[in-house]
This record gives structure tokens, C-alpha cells and sequence, in this order.
């Protein structure tokens, strides 16, 4: 492939995933007019459109979606297999790119990261939560963090956190003209207060288990939120019940603050893993990211 092709899918990819000339340009070093002119001449060479432009907006079409799904992950391995030379170097360095929910990177993900940023000056750390199935490999990231039971069978798999519980609570001042539930078919009853997921739009379902039999609840509020500490917040403050990681709780249940219901309802989860793709090269840093965060216990 000769040089000027290998820079017009570089140029392309870029204004692909940044869904703007002005970001890729200023992420490539360029300008905008080169920018697009380097696209244009992808498009003719191609004899398709890949880009739907318009004065606010850069979107991809069918074509360009292809292509984009095509190239970018071979882009990516090259990038990664460049940075893994970095174990030549007396000090790893690199950006890390995780995907992960709130609980896990407050309570096991950042600490560490914390202590390996302290010793490698030159590693960088990029978190972004989202509560959906984020596809890794599309969206370039180095990894995931999910459940156990949520990691595809693809996919190489750390575990990274030990059993938790979920615990649902509310404020005594809620509880003070309500019945507390026994089920959970009793929460339709109750206000409850949902968290919103970024990714489909939807409402998290509250799942519980009892011996044999599993129960996924929709539950109605006042509120829905999309952060675990507001969440917590508009509990404490009496507007209906939440449905929280139990350790993100517990000072409060000791309080008094909080009252715990449906506890039988609520058996351990398998924990947090780690979780990337098995023919992704990892780089030095990554290594010593997931070295530092797997479980032990």
C-alpha cells in the first residue's frame, strides 16, 4: 500500500471517530482544508461517499461505517504494537483506556491506578463509565470492567474485586407513613429512585434472587439520576428507595440514616473482572495495571 493511501485512512479514521474536521485536524496537526481534502481524495479514489457533511456536523455513511470498522482496528494494533516497545524504555508509558461502571472504579480501579500513576510518570489513566455493554474493540478501548457474568466468552477475563451485595435502602423519614416492602413485587408500592443508562436510554432493573427463583423489577420513581452519589443524596433526603452497592452504604445503615429492606432478597454477586480482547498484544503498562488490580482474595 503506498504512503499517500496509508495517510487518507488515517486522515479518514480520524475524522471518523472525532465526527469532526476541526477536532481531527487539530488532532492530527493539520489543517482543516488539508484535512478535507485528504478525505475527498480517499472518497474519489474509492468512488464512494464516506462522509455526510454539514456546517455543525460530520456523519458517517453506510459506507463509511464499513470502512471505519474495517480499518480502525487495524490501525489500533499497529498503535498498540508500537506502544509495546515501550518495554525497551526503563519506564513503561502510555495511555490506558477503560470502560467500567462507577462502583467499580471508585472502590477498585482508581486506587490502583492511583499508586501506578505515582510510580510511572509517563502512564496515563482514561476511565469513562457507562453502564452499558460497551464494544471495546469498536470504541478502542484497552479494556472493561463488568461482573463476571457479564464478560463475553471472547474475551480474556481478571478478576478484579471480591463477592459484593446490593442493598436497598431508604431514610427513616421516608419509612415513616410507609410500609416496609417484604418482596419485591411490594416496591410497585413504593417511590424508588432509578438510574438512568447512559447508553440505551433505558432504566436499570433491580434483579434479586431467592433460592430458585430470580426477579427483575421495573421500578417507578420521582427521580432518576445517573450517578451513584446523587442517588444516595436523594435517599438521605427521604424521596424514595434506592438500590446501591452495599459497602457504598453501609456508613450510613451503622448511622441510622439509612434502613436496609429485602435483605433476603439480595444474595452476593460474582464480583468485578477485567476483562479485553484475548489477540490484543498487551502493552508494558497495561501488564502493570492488571497485575495491580487483580484479585487476590
Amino acid at each position: 500500500m503506498a504512503r499517500d493511501e496509508i495517510q487518507d485512512l488515517s486522515s479518514f479514521v480520524a475524522v471518523a471517530e472525532e465526527r469532526s474536521f476541526t477536532r481531527a485536524a487539530a488532532k492530527l496537526g493539520t489543517s482543516q482544508a488539508a484535512l478535507s481534502y485528504t478525505v475527498r481524495r480517499l472518497e474519489e479514489r474509492l468512488g464512494v461517499r464516506l462522509l455526510t457533511r454539514t456546517t455543525r456536523s460530520v456523519a458517517l455513511t453506510v459506507a463509511g461505517e464499513r470502512l471505519l470498522r474495517t480499518v480502525a482496528p487495524r490501525f489500533d494494533e499497529i498503535r498498540t504494537e508500537i506502544a509495546s516497545l515501550s518495554e525497551l524504555r526503563e519506564k513503561p508509558a502510555g495511555t490506558i483506556r477503560i470502560t467500567t461502571v462507577e462502583h467499580a472504579a471508585d472502590t477498585i480501579i482508581w486506587p490502583a491506578a492511583e499508586k501506578l500513576l505515582a510510580a510511572y510518570p509517563d502512564i496515563k489513566v482514561e476511565l469513562s463509565y457507562d453502564y452499558g455493554l460497551t464494544d471495546i474493540v469498536s470504541e478502542r478501548f484497552d479494556a472493561g470492567v463488568r461482573l463476571g457474568e457479564q464478560v463475553a466468552k471472547d474475551m480474556i477475563a481478571v478478576r478484579i474485586g471480591p463477592e459484593f451485595r446490593q442493598a436497598i435502602v431508604g431514610s427513616p423519614s421516608y419509612f415513616a407513613n410507609r410500609p416496609r416492602p417484604k418482596t419485591p413485587r411490594d416496591l410497585t408500592e413504593h417511590d424508588c429512585i432509578n438510574l438512568r443508562l447512559p447508553t440505551s436510554g433505558g432504566v436499570y432493573a433491580w434483579e434479586f434472587r431467592k433460592r430458585e427463583q430470580e426477579v427483575r423489577s421495573r421500578v417507578e420513581g420521582r427521580v432518576v439520576l445517573n450517578r451513584i452519589e446523587p442517588m444516595l443524596k436523594a435517599a438521605l433526603a427521604g424521596f424514595g428507595l434506592v438500590y446501591l452497592p452495599e459497602d457504598q452504604v453501609q456508613e450510613h445503615l451503622a448511622a441510622g440514616r439509612l434502613i436496609q429492606v429485602l435483605t433476603d432478597w439480595c444474595p452476593p454477586r460474582p464480583g468485578y473482572h477485567l476483562y479485553y480482547p484475548s489477540r490484543r498484544q498487551p502493552t508494558p503498562a497495561f501488564t502493570l495495571l492488571v497485575e495491580a488490580l487483580r484479585h487476590r482474595g
